[in-house]
């Protein structure tokens, strides 16, 4: 008869086991390879001809100053000074607008140190990559990209070199620039070219990460540690349970929108009820 801790470690392996690229935590892992991540970045915007990765780090924290902390997937800088963050999203939350902005004002904040001039960010083109699979603006485009420009003139251009670029995994059509992603946005619906080498070389690094005894212990750990929480609210009422899920996640310096969500749709709580527990 297995015990319940058994059980946990059984459907925890099997979410590790079932992990595709499409996994927040996979999808970091595949990006720690540098070669994966630069190619992903020029196939994203291949204008942009990045050469190198000089910095590269996966869930990465930013707290600068503000109350909500933000943990992008992927963030790189490149040799030019551009600074990319590629985040994977699965689910629409019906948010997608507000959490750019979000995103974009962490950015800066981390880029702008205290005494520095505002012209320092020109040294630091940003550009906020954002791979859906759903089509948050319905005109079934392959890439959304936004800029700031003016109303009345859209050939005047605000010139603060911010990019937000949406990808929309439902594509059916794609222009010839956007071509070369065109694989990557079949692989997050599990459609695999197995003629792509690129492709293939995701695929391998996937095999490879599971296969790896210490993140998959990484993971245990963490998923684990998450059900013990969530046992605790079924045996000591919803109140204690909500909170222990809070404190365990904070614990494991998860991000507090991750938080919420995981309350939210843990003990069934509208927005505005998970907030309060957060606060308290």
């Amino acid at each position: 008869m297995c015990t319940n801790l058994e059980k946990n470690i059984a459907t925890a392996l099997a979410i590790w086991e079932k992990m595709t690229i499409t996994s927040d935590p996979m999808f970091g892992m595949v990006m720690e390879n540098k070669e994966i991540c630069l190619e992903l970045i020029n196939r994203a915007l291949p204008h942009l001809k990045a050469q190198k990765v000089v910095q590269l780090a996966t869930q990465k924290d930013i707290n600068v100053v503000a109350a909500r902390r933000v943990r992008y997937d992927v963030y790189v800088q490149d040799e030019q000074g551009n600074i990319i963050v590629i985040e994977m999203q699965v689910a629409d939350k019906q948010n997608l607008p507000d959490r750019l902005r979000y995103y974009q004002e962490q950015v800066d904040h981390s880029l702008l140190l205290p005494g520095k001039n505002y012209q320092d960010l020109r040294k630091h083109p940003t550009y906020i990559i954002m791979f859906c699979d759903f089509d948050y603006y319905g005109r079934g485009w392959a890439r959304y990209t936004f800029e700031n420009t003016c109303l009345r003139d859209h050939n005047l251009k605000l010139n603060d070199q911010r990019t937000v670029v949406v990808f929309n995994a439902l594509a059916k059509e794609f222009k010839k620039d956007e071509e070369p992603i065109k694989n990557f946005l079949a692989l997050m619906r599990n459609q695999v070219d197995n003629k792509s080498k690129f492709i293939t070389r995701i695929q391998d690094e996937i095999a490879r990460v599971k296969q790896d005894p210490e993140r998959r212990r990484g993971f245990m750990k963490f998923e684990l540690e998450l059900m013990d929480a969530r046992n605790a609210g079924l045996k000591e009422g919803e109140t204690k349970g909500i909170y222990a899920l809070i404190h365990t996640l904070r614990d494991l310096d998860v991000d507090e929108t991750i938080i919420k969500q995981k309350v939210m749709s843990n003990f069934n709580l509208s927005d505005t009820e998970a907030i309060k527990y957060l606060k308290n």
